[in-house]
């Protein structure tokens, strides 16, 4: 079973913990504060492959700014940030957060009536940083949810697969020359 390993980012109140609990559950909690680091656990079958997902929600309302950033950025093979688009300070820190990962953007779709931030501008800061947009509301559908979560945990697969490839092949590779170093040909002594 392969082991993949997401975070979430974003800022306080941006719906982060929203995002996931639909993604697990497919239930949609509109208040949900959290004030510790959650970890969360999920077997699931991708590309015939039985997997099990670990995906981190760092709190956002701690004082601590290790909480929000260090942790996941070493831990996770892949990021979600999210940002509210009914809140602009939320998308300016979704841009900050970006400048030092590389993830997978998508913001709260479901408050269009209090716009701030544009899908233009979402979609801009993703192809700036090179990360796939996708702009979805944890209130109104699960399966832009799921199709968010999927996508992710795909690329992550794909990911993890050729860093393994490019190991086995070096492995291989140095494998052979001191194989070539040891049973080669050696020169005649006289």
């Amino acid at each position: 079973m392969n082991d993949i390993k997401l975070a979430l980012l974003g800022s306080e109140g941006a719906g982060k913990s929203a995002v996931l609990v639909r993604f697990l559950t497919k239930r949609f909690i509109g208040e949900y504060a959290s004030n510790a680091n959650s970890l969360y656990r999920k077997r699931l079958s991708i590309k015939g492959r039985l997997l099990h997902l670990e995906v981190f929600d760092p709190c956002s309302q701690s004082g601590e700014s290790k909480c929000i950033l260090e942790e996941p950025v070493e831990w996770a093979d892949g990021f979600i940030v999210v940002y509210n688009i009914s809140d602009r300070t939320s998308f300016l820190n979704a841009q900050n957060i970006l400048l030092t990962v590389t993830c997978d953007p998508g913001p709260d779709q479901d408050l269009c009536h209090a716009r701030q931030v544009f899908e233009e501008e979402g979609c801009a800061l993703a192809q700036e940083h090179r990360c796939h947009f996708q702009e979805v509301s944890a209130a109104e559908d699960y399966l832009e949810i799921s199709n968010l979560f999927t996508k992710l945990i795909r690329h992550v697969m794909d990911h993890l697969k050729y860093r393994a490839d490019l190991r086995r092949y070096s492995g291989s590779k140095s494998m052979a020359k001191l194989i070539n170093n040891v049973f080669g040909k050696r020169r005649k002594s006289v």
